[in-house]
């Protein structure tokens, strides 16, 4: 049987490297572990840190296709965040000038949740612990 310790990383790759970099690491403050630029493939690839837990992998790409999203297209649906305290949480994104959706409730753990999107529209939730 195959044993599945964690998810190691998340990789995504986003239209506008410096805009994203600032959203990963400034808007939802996750840690710059280590970034790379590989100049064979005229892509940066930047490593963050959220809690110690997960990384995520940002790429950047010359010309990435977009990422079909609304409707719900196949593939990752979203990146989900744990937060002590979604509306502390969606009140900060909303002063940062972004676009959050109304707090809701998970009617099976009954727990908050928003989203709101990065900056290539990839939906971010927020969930409550």
């Amino acid at each position: 049987m195959l044993k599945l310790n964690r998810v190691h990383h998340i990789a995504i790759i986003c239209s506008d490297y410096e805009k994203s970099k600032h959203f990963y690491s400034v808007v939802l403050g996750l840690k710059i572990v280590r970034e790379v630029y590989r100049e064979e493939r005229r892509s940066y690839k930047l490593d963050l840190e959220g809690g110690s837990q997960y990384q995520i992998e940002l790429f950047s790409f010359p010309d990435p296709p977009s990422r079909p999203s609304r409707p719900e297209a196949a593939g990752l649906r979203h990146l989900a965040f744990e937060v002590d305290d979604v509306e502390e949480a969606a009140l900060h994104i909303q002063k940062l000038g972004i676009a959050i959706e109304p707090i809701r409730v998970d009617e099976f753990t009954g727990k908050r949740f928003t989203f709101f999107a990065d900056p290539d529209e990839l939906p971010i939730e927020l969930y409550e612990a």
